[in-house]
């Protein structure tokens, strides 16, 4: 027997996504041509695992509506349409409705300091969207290292401080569970950090002339000394036996 779906997935919560893919149908994550859509329904998706109500499924598909798509105007419409309780989230979850943005410090203070104060509700969507955001910058680190820092205001010391700061919080005032996950995936993040990767730059045209000129050489030596391309050599250019 199938297990009864813990909250349902409603007409309410589709006009809510057709809501945030109009809202957010330009916007792409920073430093890549991903539609921002789809880390809404990653922090939406995130929420409904850790056993989200409707209000806060529906809160995480819109918690960035407010900060990035107009401010108080907009935190209006969404109480229109889904309720005073969902658009507290969305606000509460906003580090500012200002435009333009104070500067990245003060608001990332502000916002931590914040969340010790919100309720569970805000704190769950927050965490959660959090997480998202730490597995994605973990995934470019994997494919880029170190340059994935530079898309962030904060730089490679800012982001760690401010990922760190927010497991502690999170740790402190819960939601316990999504603080384990989140702690994991910072920690990985500090440990890859530490070693300063660099990423893969691609050769210039020039750089790959150089090296295929070099590799014909080496072939042609070969050769000449009757050598298979193969043939077995250990790293100080000795013959080694196969």
């Amino acid at each position: 027997m199938a297990s009864q779906i813990m909250n349902p997935i409603s007409p309410r919560f589709r006009d809510t996504l057709d809501y945030a893919a109009t809202l957010h149908a330009t916007q792409t994550r920073k430093g890549t041509a991903i539609p921002y859509l789809s880390h809404l329904m990653a922090v939406a998706g995130l929420a409904m695992e850790y056993g989200a109500t409707e209000d806060e499924t529906i809160a995480a598909l819109l918690h960035d509506a407010v900060e990035d798509q107009g401010g108080e105007p907009t935190r209006q419409e969404i109480e229109r349409r889904f309720g005073a309780n969902v658009a507290r989230i969305v606000k509460d979850c906003s580090d500012t409705d200002e435009i333009p943005k104070p500067p990245w410090r003060k608001r990332k203070i502000a916002y931590v300091e914040g969340l010790r104060h919100h309720d569970d509700s805000t704190r769950l969507v927050s965490a959660c969207d959090k997480l998202h955001n730490v597995r994605s910058i973990l995934a470019d680190y994997h494919r880029i290292g170190d340059a994935v820092f530079d898309r962030f205001t904060g730089g490679k010391d800012g982001t760690l401080w401010y990922y760190r700061w927010l497991v502690e919080t999170f740790k402190e005032f819960g939601p316990q569970s999504v603080a384990e996950d989140l702690e994991r995936a910072v920690g990985e993040l500090e440990r890859l950090a530490a070693d300063g990767r660099r990423a893969y730059t691609p050769l210039s045209p020039d750089e790959k002339k150089h090296l295929f000129d070099q590799l014909a050489e080496i072939e042609r030596t070969q050769q000449e000394l009757g050598l298979d391309q193969d043939y077995p050599r250990n790293y100080g250019g000795e013959p080694r036996e196969a």
